[in-house]
C-alpha cells in the first residue's frame, strides 16, 4: 500500500506523474474545488475589503490565496482546515470549511486531532455567527427576539456548517477501510487457496507414487516366486533329462503348470487395476484444480490411491492356501515344514494377502540364495493377531545360490507391507548360518 496524506493507494498504483495524488480524476477534482473555492474567496474576500476599508486588490489576493489552499487537501488536510478555520472571522471559505472538514474525518488522521480541529471550526463559527446575528438584531428597533434566539440559531448555523461534512467524511473513511480490509482478506484467501492447490499437488504426486509403488509390489509378489520356481524346475529337468525321462516329463509339466498360474495371477491383477482406473489415482489427480481457484477435497486423494489397493486386496490370496504353496516349493526340491499354532479363523482380506506375502517372498528367496537348504514355514493364531515365521538352515556347499537375478526388494517390500498395516517385521541372520524373516499382523487393520 502507498500510504498519500491519510489515504491509501490500492497495491500496485503507481503515483509518479501526479504528484500526491493517485488518479487523474483526483487531480481533476481537486484543482475544480480549488478554483471554486478561490472563486468563492475572491468574491468574499473583496466584501472583506468593503466593510473593512482594506484596498480591494488586497482582498482578491488575501482570497485567491486562501481559496487557492484547497487544491492539498489530500496531502495536508490539517493544513487546510486550519486556513478555514483562520479565514471564519473574515467570513470566508465555506466551502474550503467544508471540503477540509470532510477530507480530515475521512483520512487516516489520529482522531483526537480530527475532534480538536472540528471544535475549534465548531467554536470558530459560532462566535462569528453570534457576534454577526447580534449586530443585525440590534440594529432593528422593531425587532425583538427573545434572549435564546441568537444563542441557538448560532449554535444551529454552526453545527449544520460542520457536523454534516464531519459524518460523512468518518462514514466514508470507515467504509474505505473496511474495503482495504475485505481486499487484504480476499488476496490472503487467495494465497491460502493458491497454498491448497499446490498441497493437494503433492498429495496427488504422492498418491502417485504411492500407487507405482503399489503395482510394482504386487509386480513382484506374483511374478518373481512363479518365475523362481519355473527357473529352479527348468534347471532340474536340465539335470535329469538324460538320466530319468520319466522325472523330466513331470518337471516338465510342473513348470508349464506353474507358468500358467503365474500368467493367470497376472491377467487377473490387471483386469483389477484396469476396472479400477475410473476410481484410482487418475481420478484422484482429476480433482485437484488450483489453476482455477476451486476448493480441492483432500480427503479424496488418499481414498481415490487406496481404491485399486482395495480392489486388487480382495481379490489376492488368503492364508489357507499356504498348503498348496508350501507344496508347490516342496515339489520343486526343497524341504519345507510347515506348523500351524491356534485355531484357523478369517482375517481382514490386507491382513490375510500381507501374511501370505511375506511367506512366499520369504520362500522364494531361499530358492534364490539357499538352494538346497531345509526351511520351515511357522504360523501362529493369536488372540488379537497373527504371526508367521520362516526360517532356512544353510544351503548345500554345491548349490549356495541358484544364480537368480535379485533387485534387492524384496525384504523392503515385505517390511512395507507389513510396517503399512502396524505390524512387526524382523528379518536376519541365524546363529546357524541360515536366515530368518518374522512378522506380525494385528487382527483388523484401523481405519485411516
Amino acid at each position: 500500500m502507498t500510504v498519500t496524506g491519510g489515504h491509501q493507494a490500492p497495491a500496485g498504483t503507481s503515483t509518479r506523474g501526479y504528484w500526491w495524488w493517485i488518479r487523474r480524476r483526483s487531480v481533476a477534482l481537486d484543482v475544480g474545488l480549488a478554483l471554486l473555492s478561490a472563486l468563492e474567496c475572491v468574491l468574499e474576500g473583496v466584501e472583506f475589503s468593503g466593510d473593512t476599508g482594506l484596498p480591494v486588490p488586497v482582498g482578491v489576493v488575501f482570497g485567491l490565496l486562501a481559496g487557492s489552499v484547497l487544491v492539498v487537501r489530500r496531502r495536508w488536510p490539517i493544513a487546510v482546515v486550519l486556513v478555514a478555520i483562520a479565514t471564519t472571522p473574515a467570513e470566508m471559505g465555506f466551502l474550503m470549511g467544508l471540503v477540509g472538514l470532510y477530507t480530515l474525518a475521512a483520512s487516516d488522521v489520529p482522531r483526537r486531532i480530527t475532534v480538536v480541529l472540528t471544535g475549534m471550526s465548531l467554536v470558530g463559527t459560532f462566535i462569528v455567527t453570534y457576534v454577526r446575528l447580534r449586530q443585525s438584531v440590534s440594529e432593528q428597533a422593531d425587532f425583538g427576539p427573545g434572549v435564546w434566539y441568537v444563542p441557538s440559531v448560532s449554535l444551529f448555523m454552526s453545527v449544520g456548517l460542520t457536523a454534516p461534512a464531519v459524518l460523512f467524511g468518518l462514514y466514508i473513511g470507515a467504509r474505505r477501510r473496511l474495503m482495504e480490509s475485505l481486499r487484504e482478506r480476499a488476496d490472503s484467501l487467495e494465497r491460502e487457496l493458491s497454498l491448497l492447490a499446490d498441497r493437494a499437488e503433492e498429495r496427488a504426486e504422492w498418491a502417485r507414487t504411492e500407487e507405482r509403488t503399489r503395482i510394482a509390489r504386487e509386480m513382484h509378489d506374483v511374478v518373481a516366486h512363479r518365475v523362481s520356481l519355473m527357473v529352479v524346475h527348468a534347471a532340474a529337468l536340465q539335470a535329469v533329462a538324460p538320466k530319468d525321462p520319466a522325472k523330466a516329463v513331470r518337471n516338465a509339466a510342473l513348470v508349464g503348470d506353474m507358468g500358467r498360474q503365474a500368467l493367470t495371477e497376472l491377467r487377473e491383477m490387471l483386469g483389477v487395476l484396469r476396472a479400477g482406473e475410473s476410481q484410482g489415482v487418475t481420478s484422484a489427480v482429476a480433482v485437484v484444480s488450483g489453476a482455477s481457484g476451486e476448493r480441492v477435497p483432500l480427503a479424496s486423494v488418499r481414498r481415490a490411491a487406496a481404491a485399486t489397493a482395495a480392489a486388487a486386496t480382495e481379490e489376492g490370496p488368503r492364508l489357507h492356501e499356504l498348503e498348496t504353496l508350501v507344496a508347490q516349493s516342496r515339489e520343486a526340491g526343497m524341504t519345507v515344514e510347515l506348523s500351524v499354532e491356534g485355531e484357523p479363523r478369517p482375517y481382514a482380506p490386507e491382513v490375510e494377502q500381507t501374511a501370505y506375502r511375506v511367506v512366499q517372498e520369504a520362500l522364494t528367496n531361499v530358492h534364490k540364495h539357499a538352494a538346497g537348504a531345509k526351511a520351515r514355514v511357522r504360523l501362529a493364531h493369536r488372540d488379537a493377531e497373527v504371526a508367521m515365521q520362516v526360517e532356512n538352515g544353510p544351503s548345500d556347499g554345491g548349490t549356495a545360490d541358484a544364480g537368480l537375478p535379485s533387485g534387492g526388494n524384496g525384504l523392503v517390500g515385505m517390511r512395507e507391507r507389513v510396517l503399512g498395516l502396524g505390524g512387526v517385521f524382523v528379518s536376519g541372520p541365524t546363529d546357524a548360518g541360515g536366515f530368518r524373516v518374522s512378522a506380525v499382523l494385528p487382527e483388523r487393520v484401523a481405519d485411516g
